[in-house]
């Protein structure tokens, strides 16, 4: 519907500064007022079947019963409103139901909020300050949980058939178990598509971890509709290989060598950490598994004698270190480091880090999820150099490698 000039020049007529326009009792704030109730008074009007005065309401069984204040909600602050009534109570009028207390869109500005991290008491400041509408926090509390039953459904969604690719990680959380807190973990599998883009599987929080516990979570993904996937890359993760080895046998397990980095350094004191670094870096920087092992044998004569446990630790995990030297150089950092699931629990523990101790679990996989949302909208790309990377595949993995479109 087009506003004439006329109108808004009839509109504008006393307007001398902004407050006038965008104020508390502005223009505008007045406007959506009398336009909602306007728009109620004609619901009304149709619901009865004749207009205010119309003699054609005499004796209809039903009438006008005048209004009842309502105060609704929205990033245009408080706005009250007289909801016309009718004498059966039968009206139920539609652009602003019974019921509803905050304006469409207003939900989604505090789910907002809370997925940035933010408390429930900033979520109450900011509110106030920004748009002068009081909530409490009961009602921030009350529109996340709602939230709660989507993380159900996103968590049993169909997966794909294949995923080139899986990172499994864990991060940490505090919550409240029986009146005393708890440390647990919160573990994440990112999937590589066929067509190379991220999807983050599924959220699993336990307190211990093991063969079982793996075994359930790949029959979860198994049950989703998982059928294959080429590479398991994890970062250490106790029983991991055993369950992957029970549920996708055909799977090729690599170990996260940048944690495997990590740990090895661990055992060395700060003077040298940069030396044994260095002598690290030619194992997994070279070209083919014959050079790695010649690599690892100088690194054992150089430090074995000082800190035979990094050697030692290589020598265990080494076929699940190496699966990735079966690939170009242009794909291996994709394989042989979790960093894409790294930078994903980064974000998540950025904006978790102020909640301190979670009243529950449900309350942390609810912040996670709301977190995922908005992170996953960023993964518009593949992941670099993916086409040299399917054709590996192809190759490596022939039949099992599903049909592109």
């Amino acid at each position: 519907m087009a506003i004439t000039d006329e109108v808004l020049n009839e509109l504008l007529k006393d307007y001398q500064k902004p407050e006038d326009l965008l104020g508390q009792n502005g223009l505008l704030k007045q406007l959506q007022k009398r336009l909602l109730e306007k728009a109620m008074g004609a619901e009304l009007t149709v619901h009865l079947g004749y207009g205010k005065h119309d003699p054609a309401g005499r004796n209809s069984g039903n009438s006008r019963n005048g209004t009842s204040p309502k105060t609704l909600k929205g990033e245009f602050g408080n706005l009250e409103l007289a909801t016309p009534r009718d004498r059966n109570g039968s009206f139920e009028p539609q652009i602003v139901a019974k019921g509803q207390r905050r304006f469409e869109g207003f939900d989604q500005a505090i789910i907002s909020l809370y997925s940035r991290g933010l408390t429930t008491r900033e979520i109450e400041g900011h509110l106030l300050e920004i748009y002068g509408v009081e909530v409490s926090p009961a009602l921030v509390s009350q529109v996340t949980d709602a939230v709660c039953a989507d993380v159900q459904v996103w968590q049993n969604r169909p997966l794909e058939e294949v995923y080139p690719i899986v990172y499994f990680d864990a991060l940490w959380g505090k919550v409240r178990d029986n009146g005393q807190v708890a440390k647990v973990a919160v573990y994440l599998a990112l999937g590589i598509t066929i067509a190379g883009h991220k999807e983050v599987l599924g959220m699993w929080v336990a307190s211990t971890e093991g063969a079982k516990f793996w075994q359930q979570v790949l029959t979860e993904l198994k049950n989703r509709g998982v059928r294959d996937i080429f590479i398991g890359c994890v970062d250490g993760i106790k029983g991991f290989p055993e369950a992957m080895e029970v549920v996708f046998p055909a799977t090729q397990v690599q170990l996260c060598l940048v944690h495997m980095v990590r740990h090895s350094l661990s055992y060395v004191g700060w003077k040298e950490r940069k030396a044994v670094a260095a002598d690290l870096k030619p194992i997994y920087r070279a070209a083919t598994e014959a050079e790695a092992e010649q690599a690892l044998r100088a690194f054992e004569q150089k430090w074995d004698r000082k800190y035979p446990t990094i050697s030692k630790s290589w020598r265990t995990h080494w076929p699940e270190l190496i699966t990735f030297l079966k690939y170009p150089a242009e794909i291996r950092k994709a394989i042989y480091t979790t960093n894409a699931l790294e930078s994903v629990n980064r974000s998540l523990r950025k904006i978790s880090k102020n909640r301190g101790v979670f009243p529950h679990s449900e309350s942390l996989l609810k912040l996670y999820y709301l977190a995922l949302e908005r992170i996953a909208k960023r993964w518009t790309m593949p992941i670099p150099n993916w086409s040299e990377a399917l054709n590996r595949f192809a190759l490596e993995f022939g039949e099992r490698m599903p049909k592109l479109d």
